[in-house]
């Protein structure tokens, strides 16, 4: 068996439902907007249009039977996580996500897996969710970088809730970059996917390395996509900066061997480095389809490292399966 551990997807019935009923939704507008639709949460600036690479499951499936996958691990859409929304406002339109991915899951056979959504504009919310979410099914969550959804830190208190229900119930927390990298000088030249998501994802998840959060909340399996954003060619700075204070910070190095990666890096001496510093069984095959910036044929970079035959089948289906339970 082969599994994709990093794909996103939008079920086309999601988005009926939600313009059938963006009357119980009034803090989000809902705008057509080049044969799809685009939303606005909260007053701020629309979100890209959906593309139609999130919505055709037929042209998914046939992708995944091209590259040999037998299943893929699919998250919603970040754009639209709806984490700036109020807070009860936010819990339904979670809930609504949540179900319909839990849908395609069953109507594709199985061969979609969900990650939830979770409102982590609060915490005892997010807390609340994410254990609805398990009683129905799902093994885990993805979240944003930024609980905001343009602001926030992973570490803050507030979410201690969120933290200790995923601590608890052994939940997948993938964390993900979210569309604004907060950084104006990656709006040029293509930089917000080529280097805006990588900052975004390391300062996210290096502030929950040194705040403790990786060793406190140890039965989380926190994922760090995109191969861990240059995470192992700063570890030595990490190291270092840990080294000068120690009693204010937890150590980088532990908790880099805690946390699980994906193989999204696009040239085989990266992950060769990512395997080296964290061990080819921390790690799981990873497309991020069906965006431009993800990889087209996952498993040809693999070709390109020293790897066992065991440690290949463990990136590509044996870690995943381990992490839903069904290993």
């Amino acid at each position: 068996m082969i599994i994709d551990a990093h794909a996103h997807l939008v079920p086309p019935r999601l988005l009926e439902e939600l313009q059938d009923r963006a009357s119980e939704f009034p803090s989000v507008a809902i705008t057509p907007k080049d044969g799809s639709v685009s939303f606005a949460f909260s007053g701020k600036k629309p979100t890209r249009p959906v593309s139609p690479g999130l919505t055709n499951l037929e042209k998914r499936l046939g992708w995944m039977d091209a590259q040999g996958i037998d299943r893929q691990v699919v998250a919603g859409w970040l754009d639209m996580f709806g984490n700036d929304l109020p807070v009860e406002e936010g819990k339904a339109w979670a809930r609504t996500i949540n179900a319909h991915l839990l849908a395609a899951g069953k109507e594709s056979g199985g061969r979609f897996v969900g990650l939830s959504v979770t409102p982590t504009q609060d915490g005892a919310a997010a807390a609340e969710v994410l254990r609805e979410a398990h009683d129905a099914g799902f093994s885990g969550t993805m979240i944003g970088t930024q609980p905001d959804n343009g602001g926030g830190e992973l570490d803050d208190p507030a979410l201690d809730p969120f933290w200790q229900a995923a601590h608890e119930l052994g939940s997948i927390v993938a964390i993900h970059p979210v569309f604004d990298a907060g950084d104006v000088r990656v709006h040029d030249f293509g930089l917000p996917n080529a280097l805006g998501r990588i900052t975004d994802s390391l300062i996210a998840v290096t502030r929950i390395i040194y705040s403790g959060h990786v060793e406190k909340y140890a039965n989380a399996k926190i994922v760090v996509g995109i191969g861990g954003a240059a995470l192992p060619y700063v570890i030595g700075r990490l190291r270092h900066n840990h080294a000068l204070h120690p009693e204010d910070m937890a150590d980088p190095v532990k908790a880099m061997s805690m946390l699980y990666y994906d193989t999204l890096l696009h040239d085989p001496r990266a992950l060769q480095m990512l395997i080296d510093c964290v061990g080819a069984d921390r790690i799981m095959l990873g497309s991020d389809m069906p965006f431009p910036i993800g990889d087209p044929k996952p498993r040809e970079i693999l070709d390109g490292v020293q790897l066992t035959q065991e440690q290949r089948h463990r990136i590509e289906c044996g870690l995943a399966l381990e992490l839903m339970g069904e290993a």
